[in-house]
């Protein structure tokens, strides 16, 4: 995907997959302590951005059922304007692929790509640090996005280490429920005590998902899904879920299992990538 000039085309925003997520305690103002490992992958929504001279930020034709003033599309471009002064707008449309509240990181990463092409668009000159510092004040899941890179995260997601994870595939199940995040880390029984795993763990493929007993309980048509996945692989939850995923050896195994499930659920046939498809088609679009 390449834009076709400077100040006004589509842009990629990925989705993502926590690979296991480890929640290591609970802080003072409410927020959870976190490790997880991030994988973007090469699917998620897009997003048309122009700029304007008027200085106002609109939202045109959401197919998606958010209200403006939580829109997180509209909070990262008027934030990035409120915080650079700058006197331009932009009119911002989201083609909406990731499904609401399915663990995979859609609307941060809608975020995200708003915050990195504006800061181009606008000229802010806000280098990685500054945007992800902005993108942290709008989700726990936006600096990563911003970094564009697969990472091992600790803190509430926002400290990150850049990881080489190399060519991986996965097919996504979603079982078309919305999980609110919210309500699953509220759970008096999410577990809230994991000890981390190493570096070298996390890449082998340690840990698990403590969101999962949470979620399996509070929403059974999730256990029922991935109880009947377990003929094809490790079913996981990813992030507070809804969305399901399972490694596969090659993309081709993970087309051929998404032919073979279709008509059972939605699926889909995704690779994992290390570097965000938004940073390669920012790199070849010029100053």
């Amino acid at each position: 995907m390449k834009p076709r000039d400077l100040h006004g085309t589509r842009w990629p925003a990925p989705a993502k997959l926590n690979l296991f997520l480890h929640v290591t305690g609970r802080r003072a103002d409410g927020y959870h302590e976190l490790q997880t490992l991030f994988q973007l992958l090469d699917w998620g929504d897009a997003i048309d951005i122009e700029t304007t001279d008027d200085g106002s930020i609109r939202r045109v034709s959401a197919d998606y059922d958010i209200a403006e003033d939580d829109d997180l599309v509209l909070r990262a471009a008027t934030l990035l304007q409120r915080e650079t002064g700058v006197r331009q707008g932009a009119r911002l449309r989201v083609h909406k692929r990731v499904p609401m509240g399915a663990g995979l990181g859609g609307g941060s990463s809608d975020a995200a790509t708003v915050l990195r092409v504006l800061n181009r668009y606008w000229c802010c000159g806000l280098n990685d640090s500054e945007l992800a510092g902005l993108g942290a004040r709008l989700g726990a899941d936006v600096p990563v996005f911003i970094l564009g890179h697969s990472a091992l995260a600790t803190g509430i997601g926002e400290r990150l280490e850049p990881l080489e994870l190399g060519a991986r595939h996965y097919l996504l199940v979603f079982p078309g429920l919305s999980i609110p995040t919210r309500a699953v880390f509220a759970d008096p029984e999410l577990r809230r005590d994991s000890q981390p795993i190493s570096r070298a763990e996390a890449l082998a493929g340690g840990g698990r998902n403590d969101c999962e007993a949470v979620v399996r309980k509070r929403y059974p048509r999730i256990a029922e899904v991935m109880d009947s996945l377990a003929p094809w692989g490790r079913p996981t939850l990813t992030g507070t879920g809804s969305a399901v995923f399972l490694s596969m050896a090659s993309r081709e195994q993970a087309n051929s299992a998404a032919r073979t499930m279709k008509t059972l659920y939605n699926v889909r046939a995704v690779s994992g990538v290390d570097r965000s498809p938004l940073h390669q088609v920012l790199a070849t679009a010029g100053p």
